[in-house]
């Protein structure tokens, strides 16, 4: 029975009092209902968000980005590594030869020989055999004659000032100045601060601290009185409804919140899977099945049928047209070595004139190493080497 009695009420928790959980169950529904909307608005940005990155941003990034090392960056690199550095080098080159080098020229081959042996020399040769003599007499004489005097003529001007001026001046100092001001000032002056002024300024000084502490003592007790006063009507009921209303709202507000989003999200990504569900079988399988019914046995066949022998037939036909080109250059070629030999003719036992590839160093040329074998008399491609003697 007594258990029964003390037992808590449903759903209350230890902690927290009645307010929090009356309040607890209405403001989490309301939340609900307010946040529903939201994070269902909030998941299919997001979807969204994800799947024009994935399809459109992403393939668009890297196209704009080959576009842009195709038409900018390519250039750029090649107008850098063959326009602008050759220049550059020019320019360097053309600067220092313009400007750099004649200036170190008139610095190497003018201005330094003009300051060494124009300047320099004179200067060292006036220092070591005119000014160096010259200090060392004036040195001599100021030492062996000028010093002493200096000294005998300091000595007698300090006796004279020290006898004429300064004696006096310390003997009055000593015996008129300090005893008049000793006896004839300072003793009655220092008389009249002891006897005097001493006692009444301990006598003020005790008054005024009386008075001071019973000023402090009155304000000590008017402040005590004022801060319990204030704590008592102000500061109090502040503290309770802060801590037993605004707290537990607060707090049950936001963890309204919190489930408020999560169970959210949980219908958000029902409902999301429920559109997908649909859209796939209204929409992606039908289509996922002609393209596999379809569309690829079409391009199968359009791939054998169709573009393998177009593909085939094209490269023969650039075959056949290089082989083409081919001939008609070897035509062309030996037409103009015959038309060449008619003009300039030649003789046995002399190279022709008309200018030829460079044969191998072993084909008979006298150049080569004495070992080798000689060139063979069958001429090689259709031309004819005529044989030196």
């Amino acid at each position: 029975m007594d258990y029964g009695k003390h037992q808590a009420p449903q759903g209350y928790e230890p902690g927290e009092g009645v307010l929090t959980t009356l309040i607890r169950i209405p403001v989490r529904i309301v939340v609900v209902v307010l946040v529903l909307p939201v994070r269902m608005v909030w998941d299919a940005l997001t979807a969204l968000w994800h799947a024009a990155d994935r399809v459109l941003l992403r393939p668009l990034g890297r196209a704009l980005a080959r576009l842009l090392d195709t038409l900018v960056l390519t250039p750029l690199t090649w107008l850098y590594t063959w326009v602008l550095t050759p220049l550059g080098k020019a320019a360097s080159w053309l600067a220092v030869a313009l400007l750099l080098w004649p200036w170190i020229g008139l610095w190497r081959y003018v201005v330094v020989p003009v300051a060494r042996y124009g300047i320099a020399a004179p200067a060292v040769w006036l220092y070591r055999a005119v000014l160096t003599p010259l200090g060392h007499g004036l040195r001599w004489i100021g030492a062996a004659l000028l010093a002493p005097a200096a000294r005998g003529l300091g000595t007698g001007l300090s006796w004279l000032l020290t006898t004429l001026l300064v004696l006096p001046v310390a003997a009055l100092w000593r015996y008129l100045i300090v005893p008049l001001v000793r006896y004839g000032l300072i003793v009655p002056v220092v008389w009249l601060y002891e006897a005097v002024l001493t006692p009444l300024g301990l006598g003020t000084a005790w008054v005024l601290g009386q008075a001071w502490r019973g000023i402090a003592a009155t304000g000590r007790g008017l402040g005590t009185a004022l801060a319990r006063l204030v704590m008592t009507l102000l500061v109090a009921p502040v503290s309770w409804t802060y801590r037993r209303i605004l707290a537990p709202i607060g707090r049950e507000v936001a963890a309204a919140f919190e489930v408020a989003w999560r169970i959210t999200g949980y219908v958000s990504r029902a409902v999301g899977r429920a559109i997908a569900w649909f859209a796939w079988h209204l929409i992606g399988a039908p289509v996922s099945w002609a393209y596999r019914t379809v569309c690829t046995p079409v391009g199968h066949f359009v791939r054998d049928s169709v573009w393998a022998p177009a593909r085939r037939a094209a490269a023969e036909t650039g075959r056949a047209a290089r082989a083409a080109l081919a001939s008609a250059r070897e035509t062309v070629r030996q037409a103009r070595r015959d038309a060449w030999r008619a003009l300039v003719g030649s003789t046995d036992g002399a190279r022709s004139r008309e200018p030829q590839g460079i044969p191998a160093r072993t084909l008979g040329s006298t150049t080569t190493v004495p070992s080798a074998a000689q060139a063979s008399e069958t001429p090689l491609f259709g031309e004819k080497f005529v044989k030196q003697g």
